[in-house]
């Protein structure tokens, strides 16, 4: 599954990714953030995931543009042994693009073009 990031330059951009859990155990992840631009992305919740039984939860993941070439990381989720269970080994690709820039100021200045 690829998760796609888009926004403005130096703009930070949240995306949920949900995690189901059927079984009747609990799973535990531990969240990993590896590949070229894994720096720009971020789990502002921890780098643990907890899944009850019969339930879902979300990991929010955060992205901050630094330049305007899209940036690409994957999200790893690898599960823990909980009671004698192991989930499977979870991976997301993640992808930006930034859509558009928006300026930090705007300088006005004045000089003559020539002197006589």
């Amino acid at each position: 599954k690829t998760v796609e990031f888009t926004g403005a330059l130096h703009a930070t951009v949240v995306k949920q990714v949900r995690l189901k859990n059927p079984s009747s155990k609990t799973l535990m992840y531990n969240a990993i953030l590896v590949g070229r631009d894994a720096d720009d992305f971020s789990l502002p919740k921890g780098n643990t995931v907890t899944v009850a039984p019969k339930r879902q939860t979300n990991i929010n993941v955060e992205f901050t543009s630094r330049f305007l070439r899209p940036a690409e990381a994957v999200l790893l989720l690898i599960s823990k042994r909980v009671g004698g269970i192991n989930g499977a080994t979870l991976t997301f690709s993640l992808k930006s693009e930034v859509k558009h820039i928006e300026p930090a100021g705007i300088l006005k200045c004045k000089s003559p073009c020539y002197e006589l």
